[in-house]
């Protein structure tokens, strides 16, 4: 199975454009938070319209996995905590969003909200102990935030860790999971796009300008991972 990966778009459209492409080569396309552009001038409801064309796009071509980041909360749920409800309308046979669980050819994707307060983070915990029941070979996890003791979770002068990702990696041991998030993470000093907390293989692809994303390329195949940010690039062994 090939995985490609990238988050933090914020609505940068030539990079959607670059995902469409790209995701007639690869079985599954996962996008771990961040789409909307807070500080735009497009309207927060166009862009959300516009979004959820482009994931018909992607999920006509490939398996889309797309969560929610700090950027993608748009009101409060019923518990009275901040969610996005327009990303979870977005759902669909070939689209997994927030809270959802998939599995395919021997591999379960979680996917993980951002959550904004107690009564979401318990959510989380919850969606974590169901989805260890009878887990197959490979468990895959989408969260928006790098965990606490890695280099993904940096930027030029100072570190943003996710204390509780680190824990519940710790208990659980995944074997790979897709953040985002700390945009600068892959290029400054003592960052990185891709670490090991345990078995637990952790991934950052960061964000920049240019004609297409930053991101990472998962053959399980080949036990690989790539990541591409120009002019940047490196290459891990999964299996080392």
């Amino acid at each position: 199975m090939r995985i490609l990966v990238a988050s933090d778009l914020h609505y940068r459209l030539p990079h959607y454009d670059w995902l469409v492409e790209q995701a007639p080569n690869f079985d599954v396309v996962a996008l771990p938070g961040d789409h909307l552009d807070l500080a735009g001038a497009v309207p927060l409801h166009t862009q959300m319209v516009v979004l959820r064309s482009y994931f018909d796009k992607l999920s006509s071509a490939s398996i889309l996995l797309t969560t929610s980041g700090n950027h993608d909360l748009d009101g409060p749920g019923a518990h009275g905590e901040q969610i996005p409800a327009w990303l979870r309308r977005s759902s669909g046979q070939r689209i997994h969003v927030d809270h959802d669980v998939f599995d395919i050819a021997g591999t379960r994707f979680t996917l993980c909200p951002w959550w904004d307060g107690p009564v979401t983070k318990l959510e989380v915990d919850a969606q974590l102990a169901r989805d260890a029941v009878d887990r197959p070979d490979r468990w895959i996890w989408l969260y928006h935030s790098p965990p606490a003791g890695t280099g993904l979770c940096r930027t030029a002068s100072k570190e943003f860790p996710d204390h509780d990702l680190a824990a519940w990696i710790a208990q659980w041991q995944p074997d790979l999971v897709f953040t985002g998030h700390i945009h600068q993470a892959p290029w400054v000093d003592g960052g990185a796009w891709a670490a090991r907390l345990g078995r637990t293989w952790v991934f950052n692809a960061g964000r920049q300008a240019g004609p297409m994303p930053p991101h990472v390329i998962v053959d399980t195949d080949a036990a690989t991972a790539e990541w591409v940010g120009l002019p940047d690039s490196g290459r891990i062994a999964l299996d080392a």
